[in-house]
């Protein structure tokens, strides 16, 4: 079965970087879309950045400049690199993973666990 595992979380001072890490099982990883998601605490969970199959990125305007998506598929893994970083930032950050194929944003697609970012001030 499908299995996404999120790594690299913790407390952070304002201004530092973490990387995260999710490493995906069960399906053939190079031909599904991976995004990472956040939401803190009381707020709705936001889409932080997509990496396609192919490799193209996207981010939402809030981490743009800062954050960084990429994706290892001979270790059928992807990463989130995350500098600069603002207290806005905490947030529980969660892994996912849709099949790449025509619709594919409006597909459930499958959710890691997720891991925890705390940036204090």
């Amino acid at each position: 079965q499908v299995q996404l595992v999120e790594s690299g979380g913790g407390l952070v001072q304002a201004g530092g970087s973490l990387r995260l890490s999710c490493a995906a099982s069960g399906y053939t990883f190079n031909s599904y879309v991976m995004r990472w998601y956040r939401q803190a605490p009381g707020k709705e969970r936001e889409l932080v950045a997509t990496i396609t199959s192919s490799g193209a990125t996207v981010y939402a305007d809030s981490v743009k400049g800062r954050f960084t998506i990429s994706r290892d598929n001979a270790k059928n893994t992807v990463y989130l690199q995350m500098n600069s970083l603002k207290s806005e930032d905490t947030a529980v950050y969660y892994c996912h993973a849709v099949a790449d194929m025509p619709g594919w944003a409006r597909r459930p697609g499958y959710w890691g666990l997720g891991t925890q970012v705390t940036v204090s001030s």
